[in-house]
């Protein structure tokens, strides 16, 4: 199985966090933004992204960032490319992880890219933060 690694997102924290706690379950709420780079889209990642984070009382962690890409496409065109992105493992998280990317987009070119292909979300830890790498599985 070949990968392809077509967008790649550097995810910089800001803002506070906010967080509910009892005995045996956990939400935590992180406010990002970012940089985004690849043969997809290149642009920011607007500072209204959010990645929930549910820990149950069975000790599963489900991980849900949502948030929107302005930038420009392979064409060169303005476009917006919004992203789901959840993912499960356990109470602590280890990396790398891997995650199910669900996209919408306004461009035609991005659209054309991602028609029809498996895709999966890599998050790392590099010198210089967070990333999540989406590959396209062949």
């Amino acid at each position: 199985m070949e990968e392809h690694t077509f967008l790649e997102v550097h995810v910089e924290f800001h803002g506070e966090q906010v967080k509910l706690q009892n005995e045996c379950e956990e939400v935590l709420m992180i406010p990002f933004c970012g940089i985004a780079k690849g043969t997809l889209i290149n642009g920011i990642v607007e500072p209204c992204g959010v990645d929930t984070q549910v820990v149950n009382a069975a000790g599963v962690r489900h991980m849900s960032a949502r948030y929107m890409i302005t930038g420009k496409d392979a064409n060169g065109e303005e476009a917006h490319l919004y992203i789901e992105n959840n993912g499960w493992s356990e109470r602590n998280l280890q990396m790398p992880f891997q995650t199910v990317p669900t996209f919408y987009t306004d461009s035609k070119a991005i659209r054309e890219a991602i028609a029809g292909r498996q895709i999966i979300g890599v998050g790392e830890k590099r010198e210089d933060g967070l990333w999540i790498c989406f590959q396209a599985i062949s």
